[in-house]
């Protein structure tokens, strides 16, 4: 018997549907510097606030999601990969001379 796997079957194994334990952990450290920034230090402007609630925004932006990929932080990584990793390609085609032997 043949069985058809739904594209969205992997979603099931996600936290909430959308996050993996590792942006979890990513989005919590940011919130959690960002709330004893804020503790530490008083902002005096907007400026200075926002500058403290960086970690926290950088932290949501890599795990917001993207159609077509997990979240940002697997589209940098592909990016990467895509740019620095060594590329080899095999001609595995049809030649010429293969065609009269």
């Amino acid at each position: 018997m043949l069985f058809l796997i739904p594209a969205n079957s992997n979603k099931g194994r996600l936290i909430f549907n959308v996050f993996l334990p590792i942006d979890l952990i990513i989005l919590g450290i940011g919130i959690i510097i960002s709330f004893f920034a804020l503790l530490i230090i008083s902002p005096d402007s907007l400026i200075g606030a926002i500058m403290l609630l960086l970690p926290a925004l950088i932290s949501g932006l890599l795990v917001i999601p993207v159609p077509y990929y997990h979240n940002v932080r697997i589209v940098l990584k592909e990016c990467i990969q895509f740019f620095y990793q060594r590329r080899n390609y095999k001609w595995e085609g049809w030649c010429y001379q293969d065609e009269f032997k």
